[in-house]
């Protein structure tokens, strides 16, 4: 009897040790891959415009390492700074989801110092798309050090289009050939940032992609440069939109296509033409002086070279581009990174418990060329504005420099937060008075673009706002002499930075933070610092 007591015993125990080992195989399982990378930032010299000069590599790449990762991946990622200068990375259309302290811009992020390194900590947290990384530190963008983020969905997860053969990633930019230090001098002068000396893909003024006849190719698109929109085409091919900035699109066809300054979209290609080679062109739009770089797309059957003129760009600017603007819309019965549908989330019936009009504008102040929301141009501090709201360190930045509607009073300088409460929903206006296209960008989130209109914005122009299907994306253009609202559901704490992605207009102070914030501290809503946080300015020696 005894023995048959034992002998069950030994059978419990051998079934909770198999439960046990079982649950940890499960919860290893359960958990999102990791993914380690080390990257070295050095200087080299090369001629992407034909003449030698300094630019930014990442372990020894221009443009840098692609990141290709799948929904959820986590990234630990030890970057090297070799530079003569403080550095840092940011992550342009990752949410970094109650991450801010990932995600490197001067507000969030201690820069890192020569020959030191900081290793970043983050996931692609419900997300897919195509997007990009670029240095926000000094003018170092100016230099290159950028790279393409291909985030593709798990397996499991559907993707509302056939699966293409392979994608080709497109990194498309203005390009000067003055070394960063001397524009970076320049602007701190006081003068404007001069005309761009030409464009690249991928770094060079002729690359070309090669394709089978009858098969169907994505390519990843992304604007990477400073200061210029684009009109991108291919010869005798359309263009396929399915995604932008990881919203899944109603699938429509282009035979061009305008992407702005930051912005980023994916595209199928279907190789249905004779085989030869055909003109890729991407040139600059809203200017008066056009810059075009032309690649090829060649089938891999192709016996022919490219012939006749390159495909011309579109008729029309301001009108032709806004209407084209408003046929991109979010696809409501795709799923995007998860498995609901876009569509489940219905933003157009929900009331907005804040309201703004952020107003640009390219002031003078003592003299020297600024630029200003609101009034407002913004400075950055030694001490990052994330750094000083955790440690409540007072005196870094004002909660109450830049107003909710523009005004016409004194423009002044000031490093400028707007606060709101974590679960707001904020209606956004972008106006802009001005001759040229703005581009406006906000991190640690995407919002729904509702309008485009020209003139002022009135609230009696809020009967024209998509409701119903407009997509959602991390960047937006604002046209001349014109307006953009968007809608942002405040679901991410953190210190967000709201910028101009036109980079000598963020440099001289078209942006600010967004404090999306709750009184109830809970890792729930925000993540802790990380251990190996940088402290400078005033957070030296405070500990976490």
């Amino acid at each position: 009897m005894a023995r048959g007591k034992a002998t069950s015993l030994l059978h419990i125990l051998l079934l909770l040790g198999s439960l046990a080992l079982l649950s940890s195989l499960v919860s290893v399982k359960g958990e999102s891959p990791y993914k380690f990378y080390t990257w070295t930032v050095t200087y080299g010299i090369i001629s992407p415009l034909g003449v030698p000069q300094q630019v930014i590599l990442i372990n020894g790449q221009f443009p840098g390492p692609k990141l290709e990762v799948v929904t959820n991946d986590n990234i630990i990622l030890n970057l090297i700074n070799k530079l003569d200068q403080p550095f840092l990375l940011t992550w342009n259309g990752i949410k970094q989801r109650k991450n801010s302290w990932q995600d490197g811009v001067l507000g969030t992020n201690c820069p890192i110092p020569p020959n030191s390194n900081f290793t970043y900590k983050f996931q692609t947290k419900d997300q897919i798309g195509t997007y990009n990384y670029f240095p926000s530190t000094a003018f170092h963008k100016a230099a290159g050090g950028f790279g393409a983020i291909n985030v593709y969905a798990r397996p499991r997860i559907p993707i509302p289009y056939p699966l293409p053969v392979s994608d080709f990633t497109l990194l498309i930019g203005d390009w000067f050939k003055t070394n960063h230090k001397t524009l970076q001098q320049r602007l701190d002068s006081g003068e404007v940032l001069p005309f761009p000396d030409g464009m690249l893909i991928n770094g060079q003024t002729q690359t070309t992609f090669t394709g089978d006849q009858g098969k169907t190719y994505m390519l990843r698109i992304s604007n990477v440069g400073l200061s210029s929109s684009f009109n991108f085409r291919i010869q005798g091919h359309t263009m396929k939109v399915v995604e932008v900035e990881g919203s899944h699109v109603i699938q429509n066809d282009y035979d061009s296509l305008d992407i702005h300054v930051g912005q980023s979209l994916s595209v199928l290609v279907t190789l249905d033409q004779p085989p030869k080679d055909y003109y890729i062109v991407a040139s600059t739009r809203f200017v008066r002086r056009k810059l075009s770089v032309t690649g090829l797309l060649r089938y891999s059957n192709s016996r022919v070279s490219a012939s006749g003129a390159p495909p011309p760009p579109p008729p029309g600017e301001l009108i032709w581009s806004m209407r084209q603007a408003r046929t991109f819309r979010w696809n409501l019965t795709a799923n995007a990174a998860r498995p609901n549908p876009q569509g489940s989330f219905h933003y157009g019936k929900i009331t907005p418990t804040k309201s703004f009009v952020f107003s640009n504008s390219a002031p003078l102040i003592n003299g020297k060329q600024r630029y200003a929301v609101n009034g407002v141009s913004y400075v950055n501090s030694e001490t990052p504005v994330k750094l000083a709201d955790h440690f409540n360190i007072a005196g870094v930045f004002s909660t109450n420099a830049i107003q909710s509607v523009p005004s016409n009073s004194r423009v002044t300088v000031a490093t400028s937060v707007v606060q709101a409460s974590l679960h707001d929903f904020l209606e956004i206006v972008f106006q802009n008075n001005e001759k040229s296209v703005q581009s406006w960008h906000l991190d640690g989130y995407d919002f729904w673009v509702v309008g485009f209109g020209s003139g002022q914005w009135t609230p009696a122009k809020r009967r024209l706002y998509n409701l119903a299907d407009a997509l959602t994306r991390h960047t937006t253009q604002v046209y001349p002499n014109a307006w953009t609202t968007i809608l942002v559901s405040l679901d991410n704490q953190g210190m967000w930075n709201m910028r101009s992605a036109k980079w000598d207009r963020q440099y001289l102070g078209q942006q600010f933070y967004l404090k999306v914030w709750d009184p109830v501290k809970s890792l729930s809503n925000e993540y802790n610092p990380p251990d190996n946080l940088f402290r400078c300015g005033k957070a030296i020696g405070r500990h976490l």
